[in-house]
């Protein structure tokens, strides 16, 4: 299941999440229900924002294992000295 980070307007905190891409909250109350977070002193109707991450894109060719680009051979130093 992906994380999320939100940030709450109302005291400026982040907090990470994890969820499904379906979901998603834009209040306080609606947050603490998805994170299991207590609401504290903060009002449930506060607004939140989802931040966005660069780690939360992933392209389907990066999930694959393909083999390294000098073709898998082994180097004589028992690493391969590609430096990407």
């Amino acid at each position: 299941m992906p994380s999320y980070d939100y940030r709450c307007l109302a005291t400026g905190t982040v907090h990470e999440v994890k969820h499904s891409l379906s979901q998603k909250a834009t209040t306080w109350a609606e947050l603490c229900a998805l994170g299991n977070l207590a609401p504290g002193d903060i009002a449930p109707d506060s607004p939140v924002e989802r931040l966005i991450s660069a780690a939360g894109v992933v392209s389907s060719g990066a999930l694959r294992n393909p083999e390294p680009p000098c073709g898998g051979g082994g180097c004589g130093r028992g690493a391969c000295s590609f430096a990407g």
